[in-house]
């Protein structure tokens, strides 16, 4: 992000995901986080990383073989984060530990793009640089198509269900 863009000093929730650390103004955003938006960010990353190890011993995969796990794990991550997003912007008032405990850091600990990179990594290695070079193509479109399809499905869920952010008036 470039310094020259101009930022809302405030967010609407009082948390602003998106700090550039590189922006004095900024990093001044974190310096006043409380105590209790880092604990539910760190038990719900225990969570979500070992909802992902599960998964992981669940269904291996050696070196030069499709990561189905890790791609799993990544598109229904993906899509957990549209329908939370939705959920907590447009539906409901949420708790302010909400995004923090279940956004960041159950889906965030949840979800590994660092662990696709190292599986591509190692299908590459293993003598399979097509493979290596589709899944590091296919990952980041479906798990971009998995987050539109939670969020779009999750909006109309809640218009079929009658369903309204409180005080919306609408």
């Amino acid at each position: 992000m470039s310094a020259d863009v101009p930022r809302d000093p405030e967010p609407a929730s009082g948390i602003d995901p998106d700090v550039d650390i590189g922006i004095p103004a900024q990093r001044r955003e974190l310096a006043g986080h409380p105590l209790d938006v880092l604990g539910a960010i760190a038990v719900g990353g225990v969570i979500g990383a070992e909802a992902r190890y599960g998964i992981g011993l669940a269904w291996p995969h050696g070196p030069s073989g499709w990561p189905w796990a890790t791609l799993l794990i990544n598109l229904s991550g993906c899509l957990l984060i549209g329908v939370l997003m939705v959920v907590i912007t447009e539906l409901v008032e949420p708790h302010r530990l909400a995004r923090p405990f279940l956004g960041v850091g159950i889906l965030g600990g949840y979800t590994t793009f660092s662990t696709y990179t190292v599986d591509a990594i190692s299908l590459a290695d293993g003598a399979r640089p097509g493979l290596a070079l589709a899944y590091l193509v296919v990952t980041p479109v479906l798990a971009v198509l998995a987050c539109a399809l939670g969020a779009g499905a999750t909006r109309l869920a809640a218009r079929l269900a009658g369903v309204r952010r409180p005080g919306s008036g609408g």
